[in-house]
């Protein structure tokens, strides 16, 4: 089973990478760009069926060492 969870800074948190894109997107001559926040995603294969439990272990996983909670938020999505 395939799984993606994604990380990002929640909202008033500082993001400096993100900064620094939106600056080099403009630099780029890329118009229209008003704000950029980074993050990171991971695309994880679960071994096994039941989605319950495999959300389950990834909300653990996040909560222990994907994501930093106290500055991040994260979400979990598990496939077909």
């Amino acid at each position: 089973m395939k799984a993606r969870v994604t990380v990002t800074l929640k909202t008033g948190v500082l993001d400096p990478q993100g900064k620094a894109i939106e600056g080099a997107l403009k630099s780029l001559g890329i118009d229209g760009v008003e704000s950029v926040r980074q993050g990171k995603v991971f695309d994880i294969e679960i071994a096994g069926s039941d989605k319950a439990a495999a959300e389950t272990a990834l909300q653990a996983a996040c909560e222990k060492l994907l994501a930093n909670t106290v500055i991040e938020n994260y979400r979990v999505e598990i496939g077909a």
